[in-house]
C-alpha cells in the first residue's frame, strides 16, 4: 500500500501548481476520474474542501443497483447502463459490492397499470397509486432482460401469500404477493472510494496529486485560488482543464470559480441504522425494498450485523444544514410497522443517523421522486484563463465507473491526446486477486496466518480485501500493537497504519469514512478517547490535540442524535 502522509497532499499541489487537469471534488465520481486520468498518463490533480468522500458520496444507501424504479420514467439508457456496472463491479471490487438478494411486499394485484404509461409520458406527473403484482411483473421481466449476457445474478421470482409467509413469516399478513430479484449490495462504499483513490496515485505517479481539506475558493489571473482548510495557506493553480464533480455543490464551486451556474436541484436522502436483533432475523438475510404509502420507494436491509432503513426524498437548500431529522425518524419507524407490524421499533435502537443530498439536475416542479438519475457534462470557460470547466451534473455510485470515463474523454479531447486503456474490467484495490469461492478464502488465510492469528487474518481481509497484506505487514511491524478495549475486533496498529497512509487529518475521518465503526454504533466517547491515543504518535498530535480530537469526532458522529451529544468531556 503506498503511504501518501497528509502533510504531503497540499504540499505537493504547491510544489508544482501546475497540471493538465484539476478536478474539484473527491467524492467517487471525483476520485474515479482521477484514477481514470491517472491510468491515461495525464497530469492530474484533485482538491476536497473536506474528508475524502465524505458529502453525498457517504451518504448512499449502500447499494450497487439498476434502478428497477427508473424504468417507469422511461430511463431505459440509465437503467441498462447501470445495470452492465453492476455487472462489471461484482467482477471487479468483489471485496466490497456481493449480490443482494431483494423483495418487494406487494399489497395489490393490478394496481398503477393505468398510472405508470401516464407517469411515463408526463415525465412522472399525474396522482400517485400503488404499484401492483402485474406491473412489478412486467418492470422486472424488463429488468430481467437488461442483464441478459451479465451472467452475474440469477433472474426474479414471483411468490403468493403463503410462500411469501413461509419465507418471511413476519411480514404483513395482508401481503398477496412478494416478488425477488437480485441486485448488489455496497458493504463499505467510504473504503471502495479509498481504494479507488489509491489506484489513481499508484497509476500515475508523482503526476497524479490529491489533497484533502484543500478547497477552491477563487479565480485569479486566470489560476484557480487553493485554500489549505487547515492552516489556510492559498495557492494559485494552472491546469487546462477544470473538472467540477462537487455533486450538489456544483454550482457553489462554479460561482467561487466566476461563473454562476443553475444547473443543480438536489433532494436529500437520509437513514437510520438500528441494532435491533428480532429486526434483523426478520429480514430473512435479504433486503426489503418497497413502496411506503406515500409512494417513496423505501428499503429494510440488513448490513453489518445491524439493520439500514431510508429514505427520504425532500428537497434541499444547500444553505441549510444536512441533517436526518426528527421528522424523517418518525417516516422509518411508521415504514418499518408497515410491512412488518409485529416488530416493534423504537429511537432506543437507533445507533447511527446520517443524510445527504443527491446531486440531481435542477427539475422545477417535478416530484423529487420523479427527477432523473441520470447524468449529464456542461462546458464553460474558466473566466480569465485559456481552460475548460467540464461540470458533472448527476451522477450515482452505480455508475461511477462509466461517469467517469465519460468525464476523462471529454477531458482528453480538449488535451488532445488519445486514450491509453479502458478502465473496463480493471480491478480495484482490495478487489484484485480476491478470493471469490469459501475454499479459495481458505486458502488464502492459510497461505497468510503466519504471523497472525487466522480469526485475525480472515477480519482483515474482510475489512480491506487482499490490500490486508499491508495492513497486516503494518500490525507485525509495530511493536506497541494491540487490541482497542473499547473497539472490539480493531487493533492500535491497524488504525495508526490507516492513519499514517490514508490522508487522515481528524479523527472522525477515521471513525466515519476509514472504518464501520460510526455506521455500527461502535463510536462511544471511551472508544474515540481510546483510538486518538492510539493514532496520536503517528499524527503529531500531543495530549490536548488527541483530546480535543475525541471531542471533536464523537460529536460528529452523533451530530443528528441529541440523546447523545454530550461526552464526559462536557459534564466536567
Amino acid at each position: 500500500m503506498n503511504e501518501v502522509p497528509t502533510a504531503q497532499g497540499f504540499g505537493a499541489l504547491a510544489a508544482r501548481p501546475h497540471a493538465d487537469v484539476l478536478i474539484i471534488g473527491g467524492g467517487i465520481n471525483g476520485l474515479a476520474t482521477f484514477r481514470d486520468l491517472a491510468m491515461q498518463g495525464v497530469d492530474v490533480a484533485l482538491v476536497e474542501r473536506g474528508d475524502f468522500v465524505s458529502g453525498a458520496s457517504a451518504a448512499s444507501s449502500h447499494m450497487i443497483h439498476g434502478g428497477i424504479r427508473y424504468l417507469e420514467n422511461g430511463e431505459f439508457r440509465l437503467v441498462h447502463e447501470a445495470v452492465t456496472e453492476r455487472n462489471g463491479l461484482l467482477r471487479i471490487a468483489p471485496h466490497y459490492v456481493r449480490p443482494l438478494q431483494t423483495t418487494i411486499p406487494i399489497f395489490s394485484t393490478f394496481s398503477g397499470i393505468l398510472g405508470a404509461p401516464l407517469r411515463f409520458l408526463r415525465h412522472g406527473g399525474g396522482k400517485h397509486t400503488e404499484r401492483g403484482a402485474v406491473l412489478i411483473k412486467i418492470g422486472l421481466v424488463i429488468y430481467d432482460s437488461f442483464s441478459r449476457g451479465g451472467g452475474r445474478v440469477p433472474h426474479h421470482a414471483f411468490r403468493g401469500r403463503k410462500r411469501s409467509l413461509q419465507e418471511l413469516p413476519e411480514l404483513n399478513p395482508e401481503v398477496k404477493y412478494t416478488a425477488t430479484y437480485w441486485d448488489a449490495s455496497l458493504h463499505d462504499p467510504e473504503r471502495l472510494a479509498i481504494d479507488v483513490l489509491r489506484d489513481g496515485r499508484a497509476a500515475g505517479g508523482d503526476r497524479a496529486r490529491a489533497a484533502n481539506y484543500t478547497a477552491a475558493v477563487g479565480v485569479q489571473d486566470g489560476r484557480v485560488v487553493l485554500r489549505d482548510m487547515v492552516d489556510g495557506a492559498e495557492l494559485p493553480f494552472t491546469a487546462s482543464v477544470v473538472i467540477n464533480a462537487s455533486g450538489p455543490w456544483t454550482d457553489l464551486t462554479n460561482l467561487a470559480l466566476g461563473d454562476p451556474t443553475r444547473y443543480m436541484g438536489g433532494t436529500k436522502g437520509s437513514h437510520i441504522v438500528l441494532d435491533h436483533p428480532a429486526l434483523l432475523a426478520a429480514t430473512g438475510g435479504r433486503e426489503l425494498f418497497f413502496e411506503h404509502k406515500d409512494g417513496r420507494i423505501v428499503l429494510i436491509y440488513p448490513l453489518k450485523g445491524r439493520v439500514l432503513v431510508g429514505t427520504t426524498d425532500l428537497e434541499h437548500d444547500m444553505a441549510d444544514p444536512i441533517v436526518c431529522t426528527e421528522a424523517e425518524v418518525d417516516y422509518f419507524l411508521d415504514l418499518v410497522g408497515q410491512v412488518l407490524p409485529e416488530i416493534p421499533v423504537d429511537r432506543s435502537q437507533i445507533v447511527y443517523r446520517f443524510a445527504g443530498v443527491r446531486p440531481l439536475p435542477g427539475h422545477g416542479d417535478l416530484a423529487p421522486g420523479f427527477v432523473s438519475r441520470d447524468y449529464r457534462i456542461e462546458a464553460e470557460p474558466l473566466p480569465g484563463a485559456d481552460a475548460t470547466v467540464l461540470s458533472l451534473v448527476g451522477g450515482k455510485w452505480t455508475t461511477f465507473r462509466a461517469s467517469a470515463e465519460h468525464l476523462a474523454d471529454r477531458a482528453l479531447d480538449l488535451l488532445a491526446l488519445p486514450r491509453r486503456r479502458s478502465t473496463k474490467g480493471v480491478p480495484i484495490g482490495g478487489g484484485l486477486g480476491y478470493p471469490t469461492t469459501e475454499r479459495s478464502r481458505q486458502q488464502w488465510i492459510a497461505a497468510h496466518s503466519e504471523e497472525l492469528p487466522a480469526a485475525q487474518v480472515a477480519t482483515l481481509l474482510d475489512r480491506y480485501g487482499t490490500v490486508a497484506t499491508a495492513v497486516m505487514d503494518a500490525v507485525i511491524d509495530d511493536p506497541r500493537d494491540a487490541p482497542l478495549e473499547h473497539a472490539p475486533g480493531y487493533s492500535s496498529g491497524e488504525m495508526r497504519h490507516l492513519a499514517r497512509s490514508e490522508d487522515v487529518v481528524h479523527l472522525d475521518d477515521l471513525l466515519m469514512r476509514r472504518t464501520s465503526l460510526a455506521f455500527i454504533g461502535g463510536v462511544t466517547a471511551e472508544s474515540a478517547a481510546e483510538i486518538a491515543a492510539a493514532i496520536a504518535p503517528a499524527l503529531g498530535w500531543d495530549a490536548a490535540r488527541a483530546e480535543a480530537e475525541a471531542v471533536r469526532g464523537y460529536r460528529l458522529v452523533h451530530a443528528a442524535d441529541p440523546s447523545r451529544m454530550q461526552t464526559p468531556a462536557d459534564q466536567r
